[in-house]
């Protein structure tokens, strides 16, 4: 009965909710409506403490320290975890390995029987399936891994397919889905590399299709991973030289007699290619022109093939850039728009008419390449028509507000990692309404983040309000204008940075909105006369909000006015910018330039935020916007120094 009273009420408060929200221009404007529900540590209670604390003990796979604390919170209102938390380091070692002598079979199984259905126990199945794996028990693994609902762990994939050779399916079947997932070693784990191992041993890959696994993770310095392979690699000195001194492996590669061994000669070109690359050295378009020649291109890492798009872009020679997709593997093709969408401009750069057709394919995507894209067809960037919802469409999610408010008191204690599982977890089956209504709650309870992330997953029906809502604007308009700086670019920066988390601290030490290094607000507010700053004061929302956008402006000035380039010096510092733009020779379009920045995280953050600004200008002015207009040209340039830390 208490049940039932509760979600009657959270309902009634969402329908009330959605339809206030519906009278409001801003998602939310004021410093109120803060996205952070994280609690001050003295608004912890003591067992919230212990809790975090048990959550660490769990984190270490400190067995003692995790039942001694797990009893001391036997009536904690997130009982569901406290168990989990008690239960999981007993299925790991001390460094994080599955434990295949674990005795937790009877734990486990009553676990998942009590909380079926929840996030957590689909954790734990996870968990357990890694203990089941290495163990080999495969008849246990086969009845627990179709209940396995997040299917997301790449591990678990290889132990599936060991599991299939066991039972003896043929392993050319298997090794046909086992191509499919054996593309990044990050995720291998121990189950991968013996799946490669088995698979070649029984003629299921090819001697070059398992060096080109093992090739690369030796590419990624999993040296010990390449080895348990199985496969000797012919050119694994190169690779190794490669990683560090890309030119002293080209000397080699010259030296060396490659009479016997073309294909080998071709495989390390592309190593080479890819390392000189990330260096933005010149060479590396030779290296892949040799690369290219020899052939085999589909034999080539994930890195070196789009490595090998991206010189190819940078020199303009988009004959290499279409034959460079066209023999990419499918599954690294398919899993970037970028490649699509670099396919289209290669074909219309070479009169193909085709071109049109595969711009196309993007248009219906809200994102970087989508907006690209349409400016090629000669369309307008605009939003789709806000979705309104109706009492029906809150009241369907009633069921799901009791996990929620789980995730809201997760929030509350700083646990994003649990809060986000229970969150997500909702979501899962919800229709585009049923996720905007969600995201409606998540704006209600100050989740931002939450709105983002839930109003982006919608298909067809949309609010784009809520994927770019503009909290705190009567705090960050007056500072923008002030210094003359675009609002939307700030937001959209604001929204790659931090998620609107008020709390949010990256490993770096980098906190608040704007996601502001210590060093960085001590040097601006120095610039702009903030005599009381302190470290701690990162945390406040005004002074976050005011030597965030100070900064930005002073990056903007540093780089030519150029937004890509003052978001790509926002993320990785002033100085990468300058040196990435000295290696130009010539002058290259500002989203070729992005494609090409060898930061990972750089290439992306650039990407998003000018997609974002663009977004958000469309909703301030209510117009159509143009991305080519604000990306523009880089043209090369002389080695400069920047003060700006």
């Amino acid at each position: 009965m208490t049940r039932m009273i509760i979600l009657l009420t959270l309902s009634i408060s969402l329908v009330s909710f959605a339809k206030s929200s519906t009278n409001n221009k801003s998602p939310a404007s004021s410093a109120q409506a803060s996205s952070n529900t994280s609690k001050k540590g003295g608004d912890l209670s003591d067992k919230d403490k212990m809790f975090i604390d048990l959550r660490e003990a769990s984190r270490k796979n400190d067995l003692l320290r995790a039942i001694q604390l797990a009893n001391q919170l036997s009536d904690y209102e997130v009982a569901d975890y406290v168990e989990y938390f008690k239960i999981k380091p007993r299925l790991y070692d001390a460094a994080g390995r599955p434990n295949a002598a674990t005795d937790a079979d009877n734990e486990v199984n009553q676990f998942l029987k009590k909380y079926k259905g929840a996030a957590l126990a689909d954790r734990l199945r996870n968990d357990w399936l890694l203990v089941l794996g290495k163990r080999q028990e495969w008849a246990n693994f086969d009845l627990e891994f179709p209940q396995f609902v997040l299917d997301d762990d790449t591990q678990l994939k290889c132990y599936a397919m060991q599991s299939r050779l066991a039972k003896g399916e043929s392993p050319k079947s298997v090794a046909a889905s086992a191509k499919l997932i054996l593309i990044d070693p990050k995720y291998f784990g121990e189950a991968c590399p013996d799946l490669v191992a088995q698979l070649y041993l029984r003629g299921g890959l090819t001697r070059n299709e398992t060096l080109s696994i093992s090739r690369t993770a030796l590419e990624m310095n999993f040296d010990s991973m390449s080895q348990k392979m199985g496969v000797e690699d012919p050119i694994a000195n190169i690779v190794k030289k490669a990683r560090t001194n890309p030119n002293l492996a080209m000397k080699t590669i010259v030296e060396h007699d490659w009479k016997h061994h073309a294909e080998y000669k071709g495989m390390a070109w592309g190593v080479i290619g890819q390392f000189l690359a990330k260096k933005l050295d010149s060479s590396a378009i030779e290296a892949f022109r040799q690369q290219h020649a020899l052939g085999q291109s589909e034999l080539l890492s994930a890195e070196s093939s789009e490595w090998k798009i991206r010189v190819a872009l940078r020199e303009k020679d988009w004959k290499l850039v279409k034959e460079s997709i066209e023999t990419m593997p499918e599954t690294i093709r398919a899993r970037d728009p970028a490649w699509t969408f670099w396919y289209g401009k290669a074909l219309k750069e070479l009169g193909d008419s085709r071109a049109n057709d595969v711009f196309e394919k993007l248009t219906s995507q809200y994102n970087f390449y989508a907006q690209l894209s349409l400016e090629e067809l000669g369309r307008p960037i605009t939003v789709p028509p806000k979705t309104i919802l109706n009492e029906s469409d809150t009241k369907s999610i009633a069921s799901h507000l009791p996990a929620f408010e789980k995730a809201a008191k997760l929030y509350g204690m700083n646990l994003r990692t649990e809060g986000n599982r229970e969150w997500n977890w909702e979501l899962r089956n919800m229709t585009d309404r049923e996720l905007l209504a969600a995201a409606e709650y998540g704006k209600k309870i100050n989740l931002l983040d939450r709105t983002v992330n839930t109003a982006d997953r919608t298909k067809s029906e949309h609010n784009f309000s809520l994927r770019y809502p503009t909290p705190f604007l009567e705090k960050l308009q007056p500072i923008t204008k002030q210094i003359h700086l675009d609002i939307n670019w700030v937001y959209g920066l604001i929204r790659q940075e931090s998620r609107f988390v008020m709390a949010a601290k990256s490993s770096v030490g980098a906190s608040g909105l704007m996601q502001v290094m210590p060093t960085t607000g001590q040097y601006v507010a120095k610039k702009i006369g903030m005599t009381d700053y302190s470290i701690d004061k990162l945390s406040d929302l005004q002074t976050n909000l005011t030597l965030g956008s100070n900064y930005l402006n002073m990056v903007l000035n540093d780089m030519d006015g150029s937004w890509g380039l003052a978001s790509g010096a926002y993320n990785a510092g002033p100085g990468r910018p300058k040196q990435w733009r000295q290696t130009l020779t010539k002058p290259v379009s500002m989203e070729i330039f992005a494609e090409t920045i060898p930061f990972n995280e750089t290439r992306t953050y650039v990407k998003n935020v000018l997609s974002n600004a663009v977004y958000y200008e469309i909703l301030s002015t209510g117009k159509p916007q143009s991305l080519k207009e604000k990306l523009g040209t880089v043209n090369p340039a002389q080695a400069t120094s920047s003060n700006l830390p």
